[in-house]
């Protein structure tokens, strides 16, 4: 079956010395993967390597079978022209990271309208804004919402986070939790947007404490969930 939809990329590898296979993010079908021969050789072709780098926001045409092979893109056109993502250094520590976690989060092969909506527009909004240093803690708490396990705020002035159950609780469990100043900084998170992350004033050490328990609650909630292994660049560019 052809389709035409948009696609944010999620990863690329190399196949044999010619070829790529392709991660997407599909609006219309969910996650897809291509395999994309000759595209690494080739002068003349419509497909071009270029095409594929992390988060990269694409219209393709693709023949889709939907038999959890590989697919094939018969054209493709880039839909969004990044400024900065993949040439900024920072901004292109947080493309791979969150293109990391994005591509260990989403197994489904549906499409889901709302949640291409939000990467496209986040990934928009980082291009084009300068202060980022908070942006992938907001990106992730607010994704949570997306895939099922936003956390329940009916107690939110409670002084625990529980982070198996996804709640905020007066009384200690044996769950992992989240708590003090790590705690605060989480709740802060919760319920603004974008354009007010850089109002949240934390140190390289505040951040990387906060991530660590947001991947810790992602490890919690999805099943097959892997830590990031660019986790360690991602730290080293925020240093």
């Amino acid at each position: 079956m052809q389709v035409t939809t948009k696609a944010i990329i999620l990863s690329a590898l190399k196949y044999g010395d010619t070829s790529l296979i392709v991660k997407a993010y599909t609006a219309s079908d969910g996650v897809k993967s291509y395999l994309l021969k000759g595209v690494l050789t080739s002068k003349k072709g419509k497909l071009k390597a270029a095409y594929f780098q992390p988060l990269t926001q694409l219209e393709i045409v693709a023949y889709h079978k939907n038999k959890g092979t590989l697919e094939t893109i018969k054209e493709v056109k880039v839909a969004y022209h990044y400024q900065e993502l993949h040439t900024n250094i920072t901004k292109n520590a947080l493309t791979f990271f969150i293109a990391e976690m994005l591509s260990n989060s989403i197994h489904e092969e549906e499409g889901d309208q709302n949640l291409f909506d939000f990467l496209e527009a986040s990934l928009q909004w980082l291009d084009a804004n300068s202060e980022i240093s908070n942006f992938h803690l907001h990106f992730f708490v607010v994704l949570t919402k997306y895939f099922g396990f936003s956390p329940d705020t009916t107690e939110i002035n409670a002084p625990y986070f529980d982070l198996l159950e996804g709640a905020f609780i007066y009384k200690l469990s044996l769950n992992p939790i989240m708590l003090g100043e790590n705690l605060n900084y989480f709740k802060r998170f919760l319920g603004i947007n974008f354009d007010a992350i850089q109002t949240i004033k934390m140190n390289k050490k505040q951040r990387q404490e906060l991530l660590k328990s947001i991947i810790l609650y992602y490890e919690l909630h999805l099943h097959g969930f892997r830590k990031p292994k660019s986790l360690a660049i991602l730290n080293e560019v925020f240093s």
